[in-house]
């Protein structure tokens, strides 16, 4: 439900080459179906630092019927004399029926890239619309979007925000170097003092905060709990890594090949490419077999390089052959070192098929079925089917947001500086700090590039003392990196996240300590 709205007009600043668009402000009268453009409001493609758009809308979550506003735009980023040099825009999600925005939880959400916009949580996970999609994530015509039944905003406001280069966010000159944003220290350093801005602008200081991010989201948010923390003295209750990366946290060599294995168990279940006895079995009572083999038995085998005997090689590549459907003569011939590329491409091959990278539950087809690796990644050209038309339709007709400029899916951050890199040693550290911070993590089984078993590795390698292993939880799903695009696993999905807000806040009184 949209609400038209009038506009008021306020500063130009023509000698930094740039126009502020005119700042509607939110009516309290009973919203109406209009979509009317802004009164005043000129698409065009310069950028616009600062700019606000407000629609007042409702959606029934759980079976309740649910008022927000939706404040859609752009906010500054500050350099150290206090010029913009980029606009970032956000959506951000409020609850209009509440009282006391003070206990009111505030999700900050980021996805990852690291040049991606924050589309794909936005429209298809935690947001009030979702895709129109199958129930397993594919796409169906004609494009679009509705209600989201799971959305977590019945418990928490939500910010979307899209880094410098990703949706309508840019710099403000071509003058301005990448090398402010584009970078693991970089992005962290200019978000945190968005982030401040943004809390600040629509005084949120004294909600409990959150950060989701998904894939590199879970290396920015992760960094950001201690900058924030540490910089901007802006303290958090929760931390939810979607999908996570490796977080700098090193696993090369022997522990880098052995801790694929059960991804490689999990996809190829799901293609039914396992032995009957196997694949009688349920997949979470399946993979905690492969688990335990790969840390008691597959990590020293590997580790042992020429050492090893040829009877416990032998036998090591015949259980490696049981559990991923790739055959044993190939594992050999490899040293017992598959690759994710060659696993891609080996495991359907005899079927004409490679399998997906971000989700192996997505079949592809190559020009040749030989090779080393598939011609293309077949679950993200599937997404940015769906994704796109969306998206754009969303923002420019129910948010209400006109603008020329393209919204980049992706954007170019290159040369991206990967240097200084502690990111999970960064969340240990916040989460050692702050007695109230609490991390869930959240993979789908089937995904290749961060996978789920790595993310229990970096759990465990961030608090190897088991001191934070109390506040740390761990979910698993039968879908991949977008485990949401399935419907069973976006109900879940919310259900887990919103439970886990709902149980990382203080009853009030209780202090911080240990």
């Amino acid at each position: 439900m949209i609400k038209k709205l009038p506009a008021l007009a306020f500063a130009v600043a023509l000698s930094l080459n740039f126009v502020y668009a005119q700042r509607p402000q939110p009516q309290t009268s009973a919203p109406s179906t209009s979509a009317e453009p802004v009164k005043g409001a000129t698409p065009s493609r310069t950028i616009v630092p600062e700019s606000e758009v407000v629609t007042q809308h409702q959606v029934t979550i759980k079976g309740k019927s649910v008022p927000y506003k939706a404040v859609t735009g752009t906010l500054p980023v500050w350099d150290e004399d206090g010029k913009p040099i980029a606009g970032l825009f956000y959506t951000y999600y409020e609850r209009t029926d509440i009282q006391n925005k003070e206990s009111r939880p505030l999700v900050i959400s980021f996805n990852g890239g690291p040049g991606s916009a924050s589309v794909w949580m936005h429209i298809a996970y935690t947001g009030p619309v979702v895709l129109k999609i199958d129930d397993e994530g594919y796409p169906v015509q004609p494009y679009g979007y509705k209600d989201n039944p799971n959305s977590i905003l019945d418990v928490a406001d939500i910010v979307y925000i899209d880094p410098v280069n990703t949706g309508y966010s840019r710099s403000t000159s071509k003058d301005v170097p990448n090398s402010k944003f584009f970078g693991v220290r970089a992005d962290i350093k200019y978000l945190a003092e968005w982030i401040n801005t943004f809390v600040t602008r629509t005084n949120r200081w004294a909600s409990p905060k959150y950060l989701i991010g998904e894939s590199y989201g879970t290396t920015r948010v992760s960094g950001l709990a201690l900058e924030l923390q540490s910089n901007q003295w802006m303290y958090l209750n929760g931390v939810i890594l979607v999908s996570p990366t490796e977080l700098g946290i090193e696993r090369s060599g022997p522990v880098e090949l052995a801790l694929r294995w059960p991804y490689y168990a999990a996809t190829a279940w799901y293609h039914k490419a396992l032995a009957a006895d196997l694949q009688a079995k349920k997949l979470q009572d399946f993979l905690p077999e492969v688990e335990a083999f790969t840390m008691k038995e597959l990590l020293p085998a590997i580790a042992m390089g020429s050492e090893i005997s040829d009877q416990l090689r032998k036998d090591i590549a015949a259980k490696m052959a049981r559990y991923s459907g790739i055959s044993e003569k190939v594992i050999l011939q490899n040293n017992l070192d598959i690759s994710t590329n060659f696993f891609w491409k080996e495991l359907l091959r005899d079927k004409g098929f490679t399998v997906g990278r971000l989700d192996s539950r997505y079949r592809g087809l190559d020009r040749s079925d030989a090779g080393d690796s598939p011609d293309y990644n077949a679950e993200l050209t599937s997404w940015l089917h769906s994704f796109t038309p969306a998206i754009n339709m969303y923002i420019r007709n129910e948010l209400n947001y006109k603008t020329d400029l393209k919204y980049n899916m992706f954007g170019s951050v290159s040369p991206w500086d990967n240097t200084g890199n502690r990111t999970g040693e960064n969340l240990r550290q916040a989460m050692a700090q702050n007695p109230y911070l609490h991390l869930m993590v959240q993979s789908g089984y089937y995904d290749g590039a961060c996978d789920y078993f790595n993310a229990k590795y970096s759990m465990w390698q961030m608090d190897p003392g088991g001191k934070l292993k109390s506040r740390m939880s761990f979910k698993g799903y039968e879908s991949g990196h977008m485990m949401y695009l399935r419907k069973d696993d976006l109900a879940t999905g919310n259900a887990d996240i919103r439970d886990f807000i709902l149980k990382s806040l203080p009853a009030a009184g209780v202090p911080a300590k240990f």
